[in-house]
């Protein structure tokens, strides 16, 4: 690794500091889920937020777009929303002189940090909408292919399955999002601190600590950090050992899941063990990044099989029984 590499990343270690901190001050108590949404972001990618209601989601990607100095869209997902109502539409306009054109629309697509709330309560025809811009950054309207243009972020929330009204993301939007990231009810020390921050007179702005340039940057110096032999074997190990079909599938795969994860989740890996260290001041990844990341990044591309499901296995505990086999390494509990 040179010395300009070195200086880059300590430079930016530095600035992802001060913007994790700056969100910390009005997402309280959620350290976890800034730092997975941050590694996201850093590595070009999109996140899922699954959680109730209530816990700060909405707030958390409002804040990131003023940290991040992105212009923010926002989605409300129905179950009347069209895929119109996402791209944009066509609509005929005359002008003074009695002649007629058409004239595109721009849907709320068309920024830099989309946040699609409650996604999972549009229908399956409105949700694969998105499928074309986040995988390609560009969506076609009326046979013209429209650039969103860098970046392009979706930060989308959703609620979990078994409530009312409710529809499952199809698969392939699902492997879209870089990771997923769980949103649990804060303990009673946070909410305390929660309540007090939040209910008074004044509350914590966030503060602008990056532009859109500077992010486009830090995703091309994520890229550049140098990787282990050891991490990029980790990371095959895991994955691998998490397909039925494989060769490598441990028998817990074998029993437990339906299908596993594909290239696309180690690319993710790869990119997010990358973005940790990076937001933990680190020049390089480690295993335990791939560990700590194993959950987040894979739970969204396997499915559990009819006997476990009946068993009442969960996929978080067969991701942790996998990486402990293959890297020796516990997952915690709260990982």
């Amino acid at each position: 690794m040179t010395e300009d590499l070195v200086s880059e990343i300590e430079r930016l270690g530095a600035k992802l500091g001060a913007a994790r901190a700056s969100v910390n001050r009005r997402f309280i108590g959620q350290e976890r889920v800034v730092e997975l949404v941050l590694a996201a972001m850093l590595s070009g990618g999109h996140a899922l937020l699954v959680g109730l209601p209530g816990l700060g989601k909405t707030m958390l990607v409002d804040t990131l777009a003023t940290v991040m100095g992105l212009n923010p869209g926002r989605i409300q997902f129905t179950p009347d929303l069209m895929p119109a109502d996402i791209l944009g539409s066509e609509v005929l306009e005359t002008a003074p002189d009695g002649s007629r054109a058409f004239r595109f629309l721009e849907g709320p697509v068309f920024c830099q940090l989309l946040m699609a709330d409650e996604i999972n309560r549009a229908s399956p025809r409105t949700q694969s909408a998105l499928l074309q811009a986040m995988q390609e950054r560009e969506v076609t309207v009326a046979g013209v292919h429209r650039p969103l243009g860098p970046p392009f972020h979706v930060l989308a929330t959703q609620n979990p399955i078994e409530q009312e009204g409710t529809y499952p993301l199809p698969e392939a939007q699902l492997d879209r999002f870089l990771v997923q990231v769980d949103v649990e009810y804060p303990t009673r020390d946070t909410e305390r601190e929660i309540l007090l921050a939040t209910t008074g007179a004044t509350e914590a702005e966030a503060i602008r600590v990056f532009s859109a340039e500077e992010l486009i940057a830090a995703q091309a110096l994520v890229r550049r950090m140098p990787v282990g032999e050891s991490v990029v074997e980790a990371i095959l190990d895991l994955v691998r050992a998490c397909r039925p079909g494989e060769p490598e599938a441990l028998p817990v795969v074998r029993e437990a899941l339906a299908w596993g994860p594909g290239p696309r989740a180690a690319q993710a890996l790869m990119l997010t063990v990358r973005a940790r260290a990076l937001l933990n001041g680190r020049l390089a990844p480690s295993v335990e990044d791939v560990v700590a990341l194993a959950r987040p990044v894979l739970s969204h591309r396997m499915a559990l099989g009819f006997a476990a499901r009946a068993r009442g296995e969960t996929l978080s505990q067969v991701i942790a029984r996998v990486a402990a086999e293959v890297t020796g390494i516990e997952i915690e509990a709260a990982a």
